[in-house]
């Protein structure tokens, strides 16, 4: 039984590829923790980056005896994960992502929790912010804070108060006891994308308990344009049919929505052609969607005071909605359809 004042080994696993402009920051809040450094071990597991990314580490490792390079030829992120878990040595395992800042009472407040809540899994909430200072990248940070943005994904949301845990279906990143890998196996490196998604619900099929610490908050630095936002949501969006096939089941209601929204518009438009009526359907649909973005931006903007912000933030909704659902929508054609994944690897370009 897990003790909360009890000082356990942990075990912190960074996948990151071509970070040469985070990683620095990373390290660096990592090396700042309150948990005393004695009893971490650092992995930094790097998918064969070919920019500086390799020769920052290089230099911390030579300084910091705990912190660790592994080089992940596979590159994706499950592939990363489970090299760091097959090499840790922690009772305690958690996970980071490299485009974050975590607070110095971050590993020390997860482990009192997880001890605490006799946890499977808990987590901290995220404050989304922009990449830089310009307009685009300030609105998709606000997006992606909105509820109207990302839907009640509890993490991603503001303002999250009055409560010292909640019992949640995910927290970004993790940190974990490591009998939950031996208990349930490892990510599954098929998913280059919603990896976590489909090992949280697996944990949670399985019993597993999953707590966010609302008061714990992590900073984490959004895409900076509008393309890598559409890259990264269709990524989400393609992968989400395999977790359905891998789990047998649906998982949350939010994944399935931006798709109802793209058929919402493509079937009607198409039926159109045949019954000209449904082009009020599409019309309705569009003006609905219309009034509901800008309010929810509005709303959004008001509170941060930049209201010259509201039709970024409105086209960051859309890119983020629609890119989701048609990756979904791609995403049921090659697995659901043609079963691609049974035929061969399941191959992505990384949306960084």
């Amino acid at each position: 039984m897990m003790i909360m004042n009890d000082i356990f080994y942990v075990s912190v696993i960074i996948p990151c590829r071509n970070e040469e402009k985070y990683i620095s920051r990373v390290l660096d809040s990592i090396l700042n923790q309150t948990y005393p450094q004695t009893n971490i071990e650092i992995f930094l597991i790097d998918g064969d980056s070919d920019d500086l990314t390799k020769n920052k580490v290089i230099e911390y490792c030579v300084k910091n005896r705990n912190i660790k390079l592994i080089i992940n030829k596979k590159r994706t992120v499950p592939y990363a994960l489970n090299i760091g878990i097959k090499n840790a040595q922690g009772n305690i395992i958690i996970i980071l992502g490299a485009h974050a800042e975590y607070p110095s009472n971050y590993i020390s407040t997860l482990v009192y929790y997880i001890g605490k809540l006799h946890a499977d899994n808990v987590g901290a909430s995220t404050i989304t912010v922009p990449a830089d200072n310009k307009p685009v990248s300030r609105a998709i940070a606000i997006s992606m804070s909105s509820i109207f943005g990302v839907g009640n994904a509890t993490f991603r949301l503001e303002n999250i108060t009055g409560k010292e845990f909640i019992e949640v279906d995910t927290v970004p990143f993790g940190c974990y006891r490591r009998e939950v890998f031996e208990r349930i196996g490892l990510f599954d490196e098929q998913l280059t994308r919603n990896q976590d998604n489909e090992f949280n619900e697996r944990l949670r099929n399985a019993g597993g308990k999953i707590y966010l610490i609302p008061s714990l908050k992590i900073k984490y630095f959004a895409r900076e344009n509008y393309s890598k936002l559409y890259k990264m949501f269709f990524q989400y969006g393609y992968f989400g049919p395999l977790v359905d096939l891998k789990l047998k089941k649906p998982t949350q209601l939010r994944r399935y929505i931006p798709t109802v929204f793209v058929l919402s518009l493509i079937i009607p438009l198409l039926l159109s052609l045949l019954f000209y009526p449904f082009l009020y359907l599409w019309v309705f649909t569009v003006s609905l969607y219309f009034i509901a973005s800008a309010t929810f931006a509005t709303y959004e903007c008001r509170k941060r005071d930049s209201i010259h912000l509201i039709p970024y933030v409105m086209w960051a909704y859309f890119v983020s909605h629609v890119s989701y659902g048609l990756g979904y929508l791609k995403g049921v054609f090659d697995f659901m359809i043609l079963k691609n994944h049974l035929k061969s690897k399941v191959d992505v370009e990384l949306s960084r």
